[in-house]
């Protein structure tokens, strides 16, 4: 029989699925978010960015690419592996992309391994958040799981009507230290 927090996870993935978001609105959302990443202090001193190919409400970060490329980062998405494992590999182009085994674009096994170490920041993606930079994810743990020990800058990109007060929490859950909504920075260091 599954957990009380088990079972208050699944009914809020539930529920923040079926919150409508019409293309317009995810659109400024998107842009806002985005302007908000791109400014952010911390993101100078960055070398190397786990980013995530954004899915359903998700922000579409693929459009941060090309931006962040320009400013001279060191690019890698994540790829999904067998007994819910993750690696970080080099972004190597859009033409470098395959779905992976969520139907998630994912580099290519010919791109390069990016060791977790010498990652300085990692976008964390999220159904949504809280205030506290508690995640609910889509319940595989993969981000958990790669987290876990993860010493450098995690941030997040949420949006505003799905920051909540709080959230179930496991043991397991790691917050973020910077959630940016289109209206907040909220900083957990």
């Amino acid at each position: 029989m599954p957990s009380t927090i088990t079972a208050e996870k699944a009914a809020l993935r539930k529920f923040v699925r079926s919150i409508p978001f019409t293309a317009v609105e995810k659109a400024e959302s998107d842009r806002l978010l985005f302007q908000r990443f791109l400014a952010l202090p911390q993101l100078a001193d960055c070398r190397s960015l786990l980013l995530y190919y954004g899915v359903g409400s998700e922000p579409d970060t693929a459009q941060l690419l090309e931006p962040l490329s320009l400013l001279g980062k060191a690019l890698a998405l994540p790829h999904c592996l067998p007994e819910g494992g993750m690696e970080a590999r080099r972004y190597c182009g859009p033409d470098r992309l395959s779905p992976g085994s969520f139907g998630i674009p994912e580099p290519h096994m010919d791109c390069p391994v990016v060791r977790r170490e010498d990652l300085s920041l990692i976008l964390v993606p999220g159904l949504c958040f809280d205030e506290h930079g508690f995640r609910l994810g889509h319940g595989g743990g993969y981000y958990d799981r790669y987290l876990a020990g993860f010493d450098h800058l995690t941030v997040a990109l949420c949006r505003d009507r799905l920051l909540f007060p709080s959230l179930p929490v496991e043991t397991h859950d790691c917050p973020v230290h910077i959630i940016l909504t289109e209206s907040r920075c909220l900083s957990h260091f």
